[in-house]
């Protein structure tokens, strides 16, 4: 490799180090990209992606429309209707409540793809529920926390939008395609779960521990559930689903869809529609700088890290064995999840940098974009400063270690059988 390859690979220390440390994500990315390119007398190429990166039309549209929707179903407690709902049949399951809750949490997520927003609306109502069942704190907690992971199923989440776009395919096409995988690592975690709570005896809390929630207020189920109200936050999801499979009438873009489901969300909460329209395109305006922002800045990183030439030499490591990409893609975003918390800021620097050179080393596109994709989830899902994680260890009044201690082992043998069945 180059010297400058060798400064890349410091660099990515460097920023992994500050990520760590919960430096802001887009300055760290940004800034080793801009570093990056600048040594290797291409400081153009940096600005070039951040303006290329700003404008992806696709990307655009379907996060901030997600994002708005996301803002007006909380606004309007649409999320805790469908929550209440769905929590009402399962409070009499006893130990049983920690799969159907983490089954539960994963159904959600897909229709709100907001890891920390689906966990704030399902951890209010179903913590206190299932500690009020016999269930420890950390084991409640963990049981959302591992249905989190169901986003990997949204049509609004950023990951699949992305890397259907450089796979040039329809975002409900990719999600088929990746779909038996992830219900595989779906599977594995609630058994994992599930096997992990009974060892450390998760169906017998003490009474110190029952104690915190003995005062505590807040977090119970809706008393008097509206069904349309429950039904508003899966209705782009359901005109998605129908429209690409069934209904050709109804086949639409994500942010076509999040609209008319915001439609429906104002026309059953009968809210003012003043502030309904601010929520919404206050969503709208977060979506593009907290999601648009990483993948913008993950673009000048990966561009600095091509122009430096470390990508070329990994892509030719990787043309030299399947085995090495296959692994590359599963344990690298994995790993990088678990150290710095963020598997978006992982999951976008290697599938903007690597994914793309796909063929070169045996492996199609939307299959390499969606092995690092999930991985990267699965990471996310056990690292103890995830932003995710930090949330429903408040909610549940737990540390952090607590939770990552009983998803850990799922989401380890998650990707590691991930890297076998999927190439």
């Amino acid at each position: 490799m180059s010297i400058t390859a060798w400064i890349a690979v410091l660099v990515i220390i460097a920023t992994i180090y500050c990520l760590i440390k919960r430096y802001e994500t887009r300055l760290v990315l940004f800034t080793a990209g801009l570093f990056l390119c600048c040594i290797s007398m291409k400081p153009m190429a940096a600005l070039d992606q951040f303006a290329k990166s700003m404008t992806n039309a696709s990307l655009i549209m379907a996060i901030c429309g997600a994002m708005g929707f996301a803002y007006v179903v909380t606004h309007t407690s649409c999320d805790r209707h469908l929550v209440s709902l769905l929590a009402a049949p399962l409070k009499r399951l006893g130990i049983l409540l920690i799969p159907a809750a983490t089954a539960v949490t994963f159904f959600v997520n897909i229709a709100i793809p907001s890891a920390a927003g689906c966990a704030a609306a399902v951890g209010a109502t179903f913590i206190p529920v299932m500690i009020r069942a016999g269930i420890r704190p950390a084991a409640a907690g963990a049981a959302i926390l591992m249905g989190t992971y169901g986003s990997i199923l949204s049509p609004g989440m950023s990951h699949n939008n992305f890397v259907a776009g450089i796979s040039k395919m329809n975002v409900m096409d990719l999600i088929s395609l990746h779909t038996p995988f992830s219900l595989i690592m779906m599977g594995i975690g609630l058994v994992g779960i599930t096997i992990v709570c009974l060892v450390l005896r998760d169906n017998k809390p003490t009474a110190e521990e029952l104690a915190v929630y003995s005062a505590k207020e807040g977090g119970a189920p809706i008393e008097k559930i509206n069904f349309l109200k429950a039904l508003a936050p899966l209705i782009p999801l359901i005109i998605l689903v129908l429209g690409n499979k069934y209904v050709p009438v109804l086949k639409m873009g994500v942010a076509q869809a999040m609209v008319l489901g915001a439609i429906f969300t104002l026309l059953v909460s009968w809210c003012d529609p003043q502030k309904f329209s601010k929520e919404f395109f206050r969503g709208m305006g977060n979506g593009y700088g907290d999601v648009m922002g990483i993948i913008i800045a993950a673009g000048v990183f990966a561009a600095g890290l091509r122009s430096a030439g470390l990508i070329d030499a990994f892509v030719t490591a990787l043309k030299t064995s399947n085995e090495l990409a296959r692994w590359g893609g599963s344990l690298g975003p994995f790993v990088l999840a678990v150290i710095t918390g963020s598997g978006d800021a992982a999951t976008f620097a290697f599938n903007e940098a690597v994914t793309p050179h796909a063929l070169d080393f045996g492996m199609q596109v939307p299959n390499l974009g969606s092995l690092a994709l999930i991985s990267g989830s699965l990471g996310r899902t056990m690292s103890p400063i995830a932003g995710v994680v930090i949330l429903i260890s408040g909610l549940a009044m737990v540390p952090p270690i607590q939770l990552v201690k009983r998803t850990a082992i799922p989401m380890i043998v998650g990707v590691i059988t991930l890297a076998l069945i999927m190439v």
